[in-house]
């Protein structure tokens, strides 16, 4: 069984600041990093560390080459991913003051230009029964999950960031749509004060066909299967600290695939994600917090 991830990369660049620049002001940086992101990006190295055979399709420019070689390293086939000459990669240009907040400004480049050929050649790579993650950062989406029906792959859909342009998706193609509380709501139209089981049981109202997965952070997850009435729930995994939530749910989901894609029950599946995800939060970091399955104290 193959995972193909069709998804983001981004480089971030990290400036921390005193405070956030003014109109008109130029200030100095205290500290400059520049990390490895997307989450298409984090959700494929959280596959691979799962132990999943997981092949990435995405587009970056020559100033991205070091996100392939992360990938790489990681155990991912970078087959189909496009690298094009003098094309920018998709970045974020992050501050972070001294009161720990951050503010964003994102530019999408090479992520936005996703072909219709390598569309074509990535979804023909595969076969019929294996799984398409899919995120909402890439271009041609609507594109991508057509050929992905037409072909017979299980997608598995995160709608992050969730917008309007989901709703022009064709979502009836949609296996599994794995979203958070927010994402959840959106897409199901309603408030977002509603209590989770209640979320879940209108998406099911709206996607009847699909499987449901809800992540609730420090409140565990939620599973609600097409054909089950009963909502599926696990707690998250006890920890001591948290450090850093960047790559939390990236993490989450990456390992419930791999475990899905092990023949594992949804619950089962959400357990050791929940322990995979667990260990990130204690650890400083996106993509490099994400833990290996030999770390995990999981059956």
């Amino acid at each position: 069984m193959k995972i193909l991830n069709f998804g983001s990369l981004n480089i971030d660049h990290v400036y921390n600041v005193a405070d956030f620049v003014k109109p008109g002001e130029t200030i100095s940086a205290r500290n400059y990093s520049r990390f490895c992101g997307g989450k298409g990006l984090n959700q494929s190295i959280a596959l691979a560390r799962a132990g999943a055979e997981v092949l990435h399709a995405g587009r970056i420019g020559d100033d991205g080459l070091f996100l392939k070689e992360k990938l790489e390293s990681a155990g991912v086939d970078c087959s189909l991913l496009d690298v094009v000459s003098g094309e920018p990669t998709g970045h974020a240009m992050i501050q972070v003051s001294a009161k720990g907040e951050n503010c964003i400004v994102l530019f999408g480049g090479a992520n936005q230009r996703i072909s219709e050929e390598q569309i074509v050649r990535s979804i023909n790579s595969m076969e019929r029964g294996d799984f398409l993650l899919l995120q909402n950062e890439i271009s041609r989406m609507e594109e991508i999950m057509e050929t992905a029906g037409r072909a017979g792959l299980r997608i598995f859909f995160n709608p992050a960031p969730m917008n309007e342009t989901v709703f022009s998706y064709p979502l009836d193609k949609i296996d599994t749509f794995i979203v958070n509380e927010i994402e959840g709501a959106g897409l199901a139209g309603v408030d977002t004060e509603n209590e989770p089981e209640q979320v879940l049981r209108s998406l099911r109202g709206k996607y009847p066909a699909s499987n449901l997965l809800m992540t609730l952070g420090a409140r565990g997850a939620m599973y609600l299967g097409r054909t089950e009435n009963k909502v599926v729930s696990v707690p998250a995994s006890n920890v001591e600290t948290v450090v850093d939530t960047t790559a939390a749910g990236d993490t989450f989901i990456g390992y419930f695939l791999a475990e899905t894609a092990f023949g594992r029950s949804p619950e089962q599946a959400m357990k050791t994600a929940a322990a995979a995800s667990g260990l990130c939060v204690g650890r400083l970091g996106a993509a490099n917090s994400i833990p290996f399955r030999r770390e995990l104290d999981v059956d």
